[in-house]
């Protein structure tokens, strides 16, 4: 509830401090005399963006400060908490704007943004007059007014669950049939490479135990020859036989030597021995060399083919393997492909099941809910001396979303038989006025939290009209409080407290101020809105006829 309003250099205002109460308070005064000023400081304090040079003329800056109640509960505690900034039973906002259009806030002596300011409104103030766009005229907001008052909070979180759950779903789905998509392109590719890499199948370390293989094999064809000289020559027609006659030519004439060849014939015999050696292994190096021309060939042709293949797929040699074991993988994949998306497909089918059911619970809410609507703004029109108008919340198909498949609008025909449509666009002035009234009253539910405005919404309406809507307002305040700008003196004879805004003039300068009225003052003041600018006594008993009401 707004408690308290300090205005200070703003427009014709150069120092204004106001008290409201719980209840109906009412703002009247001649035209001119700067009522839309106090909405438009209110308005600037709050964060809403209005008028761009609001600083009083001459002024190095003008201040607004707002007091409100909060009590416990209010959700104003919850964007305080949100923006880290103190909270209580108390809130006191405070903006000023230099001459330089500098502004500055502050949220219980504590800086703040315009976007926190805004924030807060949401849960102090609710404006209503003929212009208003931000409150019922707002025909985006119709389907939130309407869930209101059919209070399926249940239903609706259903329906956002089942769609976000139908969108996890979908987006999975999309992603598993593009990466599918992308391997089909490839799949020709796939195919071959694992054919290519499975009939080849290379091994690790094959690549240099081949190089070494085909080194030994080439370098044989040069050496083989001049192995093969070496091995005649150490065997019988070589060192071996020329040694073995020189051993038995020794022993034959070794007696008569006197012993002096026996050393001689020993170290041949021993000669004999390392040369059997060196044969054997002559011999062997020989058989090693002897090799078929086509194992180099089939040697030679398995090397290039593994390399080329690692060229191919820009990978090692050795990791060919791993490489083809990934191609596989992939294949793999896309063999399955078909299974998973099959069983992707149910779970969207599924989901989208879901939320059509939970979609569907929830129109059949909106519909119901809808008609009762309708009915309890007819009941309000009659008071309000509208009997024969029209009044319907039109439930349409819209495209799904996470708020169901509804488009909600609030339509009006002004007489049985006319066409109906929006109600800025069909109703007019005082028509509009008492329709949003209307509807107010049947929307407001528990709205004690917030202070409702209702800036001229009586334009239009007089005499039994006026009063019934007079009537209206005084109900809508109880247990909460409405604020009403008024030119109506039966709005005004109907409200708990009374404001007159005045315009004067000191020193050459045009002010403007707000007066508390008393009973007395009352009578006056309503007698001029009867009468004018001449008070007859004629109208000041009208007046109190009006206040004894």
């Amino acid at each position: 509830m707004l408690r308290a309003l300090d205005i200070r250099d703003m427009l014709i205002i150069d120092r204004l401090e106001l008290s409201f109460q719980p209840g109906l308070n009412a703002l009247t005064g001649e035209t001119g005399a700067g009522k839309s000023i106090l909405l438009d400081s209110l308005g600037f304090v709050l964060g809403w963006r209005g008028r761009a040079e609001l600083v009083r003329q001459g002024a190095a800056q003008g201040e607004v400060v707002a007091e409100f109640e909060l009590p416990e509960g209010h959700p104003a505690h919850a964007v305080l908490a949100e923006a880290g900034l103190p909270g209580g039973e108390e809130l006191i906002l405070r903006r000023v704007n230099t001459a330089e259009g500098r502004k500055t806030a502050w949220v219980n002596d504590r800086r703040c943004s315009g976007e926190v300011l805004r924030a807060l409104s949401e849960t102090l103030i609710e404006l209503h007059g003929q212009h208003d766009d931000r409150g019922l005229l707002n025909p985006r907001g119709h389907r939130v007014l309407l869930d209101d008052y059919a209070q399926v909070s249940e239903l609706l979180a259903k329906v956002r669950q089942a769609w976000s759950e139908m969108s996890r779903s979908r987006k999975a789905l999309a992603e598993t049939e593009a990466a599918l998509a992308a391997m089909r392109a490839e799949e020709e590719f796939l195919r071959h490479s694992v054919a290519e890499l499975d009939k080849l199948d290379p091994q690790p370390g094959e690549d240099a135990d081949l190089d070494a293989r085909r080194r030994m094999m080439q370098g044989a064809e040069r050496i083989r020859d001049d192995v093969a000289r070496a091995f005649d020559l150490l065997g019988g027609d070589g060192a071996e036989g020329a040694i073995s006659d020189a051993t038995r030519w020794l022993e034959g004439v070794s007696d008569s030597a006197g012993g002096q060849l026996e050393e001689p014939i020993a170290s041949l015999g021993r000669a004999m021995i390392e040369l059997g050696e060196a044969q054997d292994g002559v011999n062997a190096c020989l058989q090693a060399l002897d090799f078929n021309p086509a194992e180099l060939e089939a040697a030679e042709e398995r090397l290039f083919a593994i390399r080329a293949l690692a060229r191919k797929h820009d990978v090692a040699p050795d990791d060919l393997g791993t490489f083809a074991d990934t191609l596989r993988d992939r294949l793999g994949k896309l063999d399955a492909g078909d299974a998973d998306l099959a069983d992707q497909r149910a779970t969207v089918e599924a989901a989208q099941a879901t939320y059509d059911a939970a979609a569907a619970d929830l129109s059949a809410a909106r519909e119901a809910a809808a008609g009762q609507l309708d009915q309890a703004v007819m009941a309000e029109l009659a008071p309000l001396k509208m009997e024969r108008a029209v009044f319907r919340t039109e439930v349409t198909t819209s495209d799904p979303g996470p708020e169901g498949t509804d488009a909600v609008a609030f339509t009006v025909a002004t007489n049985p038989g006319a066409p109906s449509g929006p109600l800025n666009k069909i109703a007019s002035g005082g028509e509009l006025s008492r329709f949003l009234l209307a509807l107010k009253v049947c929307l407001s539910g528990d709205d004690s939290a917030r202070t409702m405005i209702f800036d001229e919404i009586d334009r239009g309406v007089g005499g039994a009209t006026a009063d019934a809507v007079g009537r209206r307002l005084a109900s809508l305040a109880q247990g909460g409080q409405v604020l009403v700008v008024t030119h109506s003196p039966q709005v005004a004879a109907r409200a708990a407290h009374h404001w007159r805004v005045q315009k004067q003039v000191t020193d050459g300068q045009t002010l403007s101020t707000v007066v508390p009225l008393a009973e007395i003052d009352r009578v006056d003041e309503i007698a001029r809105m009867v009468s004018g600018d001449t008070i007859t006594e004629e109208a000041r008993a009208a007046a109190r006829a009006l206040l004894e009401a």
